[in-house]
């Protein structure tokens, strides 16, 4: 299994082939200042100096497409959330000891597009805080401990987290606290068993738990299954495994990291499938790049938290953070912004399946709203995945000045997930340089 920070990044072997000699330099200096762990995306790494809606730009001024990026959701740069943070940061940022409106009224605001009973929340700064609060949530009041994910998932970046992150792990179990179930492949598992498999699957982890004197506490899945490969259709096909999760006594954590905010065509992911959560997370495109993130859930499982640790977070809610939040509801609002995800992810599906029929290599292509995986593969008889020519595809794309990333157990999915700012003429532009990545390759 490759490791998702594997997936389409620079390797420092690389370093002689690097073109642009003031690249190059830059490369050995970040190399230098981070050492071993340093990650850069592409065998040629470029340099960000600014954004501009769906775009980033770099140094010399070339711009590039961004498919990447869901931090900047309503485009990047976007002027309404940096007037609303400057004029914050002008006034004060604290935390959330003392009372402030900015960030009660965004609470408010935030929870009235979730459905009761989720009626509490917790803010934190980043998707990995959040998790990892959900997860304690979890544990406090089943009592158990046995976590259950998907065996390609990815949740974040500490300790307790990472243990629950298998992608971040190249496939390793990490812990007798945590299980990992096949995510719902929606390419090679008939949509009439999808369900019913998922659902069993689920359960018979449970039942590896009991017999192993460990009580289950919760499954957390991002439920357009993002580093899994991105699996999101039939609508419905996850209430069976939540309904099993509810009857052994665990709970359902949605982490709508990736795909919250709209981004699936719905306010959350977890609402095409007609489930109910018991704790929602968030993050990414919570502030459009200013760094913040949340837990939602019931009352009665905070007053569990609040029993047994509590919660604070210096960052957690700032003033500054509310007002980053407040930009990013009222603009996704104003420019009727998940509407128009929706329209535009079908366009762009519609011209990647018009490609198969010259194309081979494109096994599949699904999503929902601007979420999008294009799965590469071998044959189509066998679906043999080709996380190789996946690597290649990715690199081609940037040359023609388009950014994207990959996913997936052998990383062969392309991960489309460009800000909701991204129109059909954007859809356009990306057509027409996946068109000449794959013709460049002969594939």
């Amino acid at each position: 299994m490759r490791s998702i920070l594997d997936m389409n990044a620079f390797h420092p072997e690389d370093l002689d082939g690097i073109e642009d000699p003031a690249i190059k330099t830059e490369t050995q200096r970040r190399l230098r200042l981070f050492g071993a762990p340093a990650v850069l995306f592409f065998k040629q790494p470029i340099e960000v100096e600014r954004g501009e809606g769906s775009y980033l730009i770099t140094a010399n001024g070339e711009r590039y497409l961004d498919c990447y990026n869901n931090v900047a959701c309503i485009g990047h740069a976007h002027p309404k959330v940096a007037e609303y943070v400057k004029e914050q940061l002008l006034k004060v940022n604290t935390h959330t000891r003392y009372l402030n409106r900015v960030v009660d009224d965004y609470a408010e605001k935030l929870l009235d597009t979730f459905p009761k009973p989720l009626t509490n929340i917790a803010l934190t700064c980043t998707g990995t805080e959040s998790n990892d609060l959900a997860l304690r949530m979890a544990m406090y009041f089943t009592g158990g401990k046995g976590i259950i994910v998907t065996d390609g998932a990815y949740h974040g970046n500490s300790y307790l987290v990472t243990m629950c992150s298998p992608s971040a792990t190249k496939g390793k179990t990490t812990s007798e606290f945590v299980k990992t179930v096949p995510a719902p492949d929606t390419y090679r598992i008939q949509k009439d068993e999808l369900a019913k498999k998922f659902a069993a699957d689920i359960e018979q982890k449970i039942k590896e738990f009991e017999a192993e004197g460990i009580k289950f506490a919760a499954l957390i899945i991002d439920d357009i299954f993002s580093s899994d490969g991105v699996f999101a259709d039939p609508q419905g096909f996850l209430k069976p495994a939540i309904d099993t999760v509810h009857r052994y006594g665990g709970l359902y954590i949605a982490d709508e990291v990736q795909p919250g905010f709209g981004r699936t065509g719905v306010m959350w992911g977890f609402m095409r499938h007609g489930v109910l959560p018991d704790i929602v997370t968030m993050g990414k495109p919570m502030g459009n790049g200013y760094p913040m993130s949340a837990a939602v859930t019931r009352p009665e499982i905070t007053e569990v938290l609040a029993k047994s640790t509590g919660y604070f977070n210096t960052f957690g809610g700032s003033p500054a953070a509310a007002a980053a939040g407040t930009a990013v509801l009222e603009v996704l609002k104003e420019d009727d912004l998940i509407a128009k995800a929706g329209e535009t992810g079908d366009y762009l599906r519609a011209g990647l399946k018009a490609l198969m029929s010259e194309h081979p290599c494109i096994g599949d292509v699904r999503g929902a709203g601007l979420f999008t995986g294009l799965e590469l593969v071998k044959d189509r008889q066998s679906k043999e995945p080709d996380g190789e020519l996946t690597s290649l595809i990715v690199n081609r794309l940037c040359h023609h000045h388009v950014l994207i990333g990959c996913a997936g157990k052998a990383g062969n999915t392309l991960k489309i997930r460009p800000p909701l700012r991204f129109d059909k003429k954007d859809a356009d532009v990306f057509l027409e340089a996946f068109k000449l990545s794959l013709n460049d390759l002969g594939v």
